[in-house]
């Protein structure tokens, strides 16, 4: 089995067209933004600890060997060189323009001196669990209002609001940790695989895979397969891949004019009959109620469309 080994960012790849700032421009703290999908969403790590807080969509977050759930709100702090990445199973085709804010910077080089206050003292500790990967629960807005304070800021005053920011942080009592370093590399090169798996579905989630296939291709039996998927996700293989495809489909349905057969196909399913069920089983509807509840929403399709598809859900 081929290790993903995550890609090592460094200072001269960030460039000011991809929504970098330049330390020249602000100092050593710098801040970015960006939406989904984008070349800066994948797997990689680098020197400087980071502030990652998602403003939109959910889906699935990796920090070192921890693979979790995220949604808006979902804050974690990156110590150096821990590789992380943040794939969304719910974004829109078209997209989203706004769904990271992050904060970067290497401690030693802007933190040293502030950290022999006492009242850094706590952040102190916390920069050192960062190496884990910090998760903070119930701090989101909290942490944006930081963030664009921070980012209207240049030079020896944004390091005093990002100082602010880690005391605050700091105080924080509902927190986890997420990565485990001591993790065995043949555990590591598993939760990779998974990674790998997990991106490829958001990426196209008709494509066909079965738990059979895919336990097969990563060396171990369909039992450890369907446990290791588990852990790392929180629900079946099937369940997953039912979801994402489910989620493709509605947007498939607000955003096409094609008929339900045709998205049940585009979105993976072979089965119409099956396609409903498990529509109706996430959605609570129908697609076709689900169509029609979109089109009341968002304005209505026939004013548009001079020829409204006919939708036909199987019984």
């Amino acid at each position: 089995m081929q290790r993903l080994l995550p890609e090592i960012e460094i200072e001269p790849s960030r460039l000011p067209a991809m929504g970098y700032e330049l330390q020249e421009d602000v100092g050593p703290v710098t801040c970015l933004e960006h939406g989904f999908p984008t070349p800066l969403v994948r797997w990689h790590s680098h020197e400087e600890f980071e502030l990652h807080l998602i403003v939109a969509t959910s889906g699935t977050a990796f920090v070192g060997d921890w693979i979790g759930p995220f949604e808006p709100g979902h804050l974690v702090f990156c110590g150096a060189r821990l590789p992380h990445n943040w794939i969304s199973l719910d974004a829109p085709l078209a997209g989203v323009m706004l769904r990271d804010r992050v904060i970067q910077f290497l401690p030693e080089a802007t933190l040293e001196a502030a950290l022999k206050f006492p009242e850094m003292h706590e952040a102190a500790r916390m920069l050192r669990r960062a190496r884990h990967g910090i998760e903070f629960f119930g701090m989101g807005p909290m942490a944006e209002r930081h963030w664009l304070k921070i980012k209207a800021a240049r030079g020896l005053k944004r390091l005093w609001l990002l100082c602010e920011f880690l005391a605050e942080l700091s105080q924080c009592a509902t927190y986890r940790l997420l990565s485990n370093t001591r993790t065995e590399e043949s555990g590591i090169d598993e939760l990779h695989a998974i990674h790998e798996l997990i991106a490829r579905i958001a990426n196209d989630p008709a494509m066909p895979l079965t738990a059979a296939g895919i336990a097969a291709q990563l060396g171990m039996s369909i039992g450890r397969f369907g446990r290791l998927f588990r852990r790392c996700t929180g629900c079946s293989f099937p369940g997953y891949l039912n979801q994402a495809r489910v989620t493709r489909a509605s947007y498939l349905l607000m955003e096409s004019g094609e008929i339900v057969q045709v998205i049940c196909r585009a979105a993976g399913f072979s089965n119409l009959a099956n396609f409903n069920r498990q529509f109706l089983r996430i959605k609570g509807m129908t697609p076709t109620e689900f169509r029609r509840q979109s089109r009341l929403r968002l304005g209505s399709f026939e004013a548009t469309s001079p020829t409204p598809p006919q939708d036909v859900d199987a019984q």
